[in-house]
C-alpha cells in the first residue's frame, strides 16, 4: 500500500493536479473489514491533507463511533478521486477514470469484507450510472464479489437532517454484517 501511495502522490495524469494542495490517498487501517468510499476531497481535506475532516467528516466520525467503529482499527477511507475538484463540484467521468485504477488497487490490497458507498457519486462510479442512491441506499449490493452498502453522503445529512434516520438504519445493517463477517464480538453501545 505504501508503494501505491507514493505513486499516487506523484500523479499528474489530469488537470486536478494543477489546483490541488494535497493528494488525498486514504486513511485508516489498511487491513480493516470496512472500506469507505466517498466522492472527492473538499476544501478542508485539500488544505489539511486527510480525507473527511470537514463538517461531513466530523459527522461521519460520529456515525462510525455510534457503530463502535473508528478510523484507526475498523475502517479505511478513500475517495473516487484523490484531488479536489474546483468549487467542490462532482468529479467528471474523465477525472474518475484517471483515479479509479488507484482506488481499485487500494481495495484489492486492503481486501475488505464490506464496502460502504457514501452518496450518489460513489454509487454511480462503483456500481454503474443506472444506480440511484435514493433507490439503492440501505440495500446490499454485490460488487466484485464483495458486499457493498450504499448510504447517503454525510453532506446530504447536513443539508437534509431528515435523512439521518434512514442513514442510521443503513449503518446498523453494516454493524450486523460486520459481526457476521469480521468480528462476532464487535461492540456498539447502540446496536
Amino acid at each position: 500500500m505504501e508503494t501505491l501511495r507514493n505513486e499516487v502522490l506523484q500523479c499528474q495524469k489530469c488537470h486536478l493536479a494543477a489546483t490541488r494542495q494535497h493528494v488525498i490517498f486514504g486513511e485508516g487501517n489498511i487491513h480493516a473489514g470496512v472500506f469507505i468510499i466517498g466522492e472527492a476531497p473538499g476544501r478542508d481535506e485539500d488544505r489539511i491533507g486527510r480525507p473527511f475532516v470537514g463538517k461531513s467528516g466530523q459527522l461521519l466520525d460520529k456515525i462510525l463511533d455510534a457503530c463502535g467503529f473508528n478510523r484507526k482499527d475498523h475502517v479505511y477511507i478513500s475517495n473516487i478521486v484523490k484531488c479536489r475538484p474546483p468549487d467542490n463540484r462532482v468529479p467528471t467521468p474523465q477525472e474518475a477514470a484517471v483515479c479509479m485504477p488507484w482506488l481499485l488497487k487500494q481495495i484489492e490490497l486492503a481486501d475488505p469484507k464490506i464496502i460502504i458507498l457514501l452518496g450518489a457519486t460513489a454509487l454511480r462510479y462503483m456500481a454503474g450510472s443506472s444506480y440511484k442512491i435514493t433507490v439503492e441506499r440501505g440495500n446490499w449490493l454485490i460488487w466484485q464479489n464483495r458486499l457493498a452498502m450504499p448510504v447517503y453522503h454525510p453532506a446530504a445529512l447536513l443539508r437534509n437532517p431528515g435523512l439521518k434516520r434512514d442513514t442510521w438504519e443503513d449503518f446498523k445493517k453494516v454493524v450486523y454484517k460486520y459481526r457476521e463477517l469480521v468480528n462476532p464480538q464487535h461492540y456498539s453501545r447502540y446496536v
